[in-house]
């Protein structure tokens, strides 16, 4: 059963040391959230990014709260490179496992079927591929001449986060048509989500709403957390604030620069993981 609760508890849920699913800039990021881990501070985070990363993942790992990280890219888009994962990346203080945006997706999926992998088509001979040893290029098993495939091994994330308009008290989640998220949850030990607001409404009673809802099975806990997703963007809710992205962007060049700006966005009593 989906359990509401107060953003501090929900942090619990992500432990030190898990594997640690985190949605694209563009798709729901729960930055709250992330702050918040930040602040407690996590540790030794595994993370997959799914399939790339931004903001979110680049401040965790400035923190020091990542171990490893695997991911088709990380960037601050308009704002230019992530400059804590590219300086991580370039001091090799973090294990990081090149993919590609099918491969990220077609992992998952397998956990979805339930199976421990999927052939997945399009990286034959890359470099991608040849700095994979977990990924294993096979001949076509039906013998029908389709030449030869790649076998993606399965990847279940102990722990998906996002943050999503509105959640009912059964515990069900609007997504939209954000179908990584649900490939996400669906993979996931325990989904645990921040939301703008809690509605009496049964999200899945309308069949207007039904299709774009994650059903609670999926959703370990909640949090009412109002604009949740600032200073990145959530769909008819608000925009992302470019300015600040790009603030984020300057400071973050350098270390003491993002040390700054982390002290004044978690309020100046946190500790960060590095540290």
């Amino acid at each position: 059963m989906t359990v509401l609760e107060p953003l501090k508890t929900l942090t619990q849920r992500v432990a030190d040391g898990v594997l640690l699913a985190v949605p694209p800039e563009y798709s729901f990021v729960p930055m709250t959230l992330i702050r918040a881990l930040i602040q407690r501070p996590v540790k030794d985070l595994h993370v997959l990014a799914v399939p790339i990363g931004g903001m979110a993942i680049d401040m965790l790992v400035g923190a020091g709260c990542v171990k490893t990280l695997e991911a088709a890219a990380v960037s601050l888009g308009e704002a230019g490179p992530a400059p804590r994962f590219t300086a991580a990346c370039e001091e090799g203080t973090i294990a990081m496992r090149d993919s590609t945006c099918p491969a990220v997706h077609t992992a998952l999926q397998a956990v979805e079927k339930g199976v421990p992998f999927m052939p997945l088509g399009g990286i034959i001979g890359s470099d991608v591929l040849a700095n994979r040893d977990d990924w294993r290029e096979v001949d076509d098993p039906l013998e029908a001449g389709n030449g030869p495939i790649v076998l993606i091994p399965a990847i279940r994330p102990d722990v998906a986060v996002f943050h999503s308009p509105v959640a009912d008290r059964e515990g069900n989640v609007w997504i939209g048509r954000r179908r990584e998220l649900a490939s996400m949850a669906h993979a996931a030990s325990e989904t645990v989500v921040t939301v703008e607001r809690i509605t009496d409404d049964d999200l899945m009673a309308d069949e207007a709403t039904a299709a774009g809802v994650l059903p609670a099975f999926y959703i370990s806990a909640i949090a009412e957390v109002p604009e949740g997703c600032k200073p990145l963007g959530l769909i008819d809710h608000y925009r992302a604030d470019r300015d600040a992205i790009r603030a984020y962007a300057e400071a973050a060049a350098t270390e003491d620069g993002f040390r700054s700006y982390m002290q004044h966005a978690l309020g100046g009593g946190a500790g960060l993981a590095a540290e």
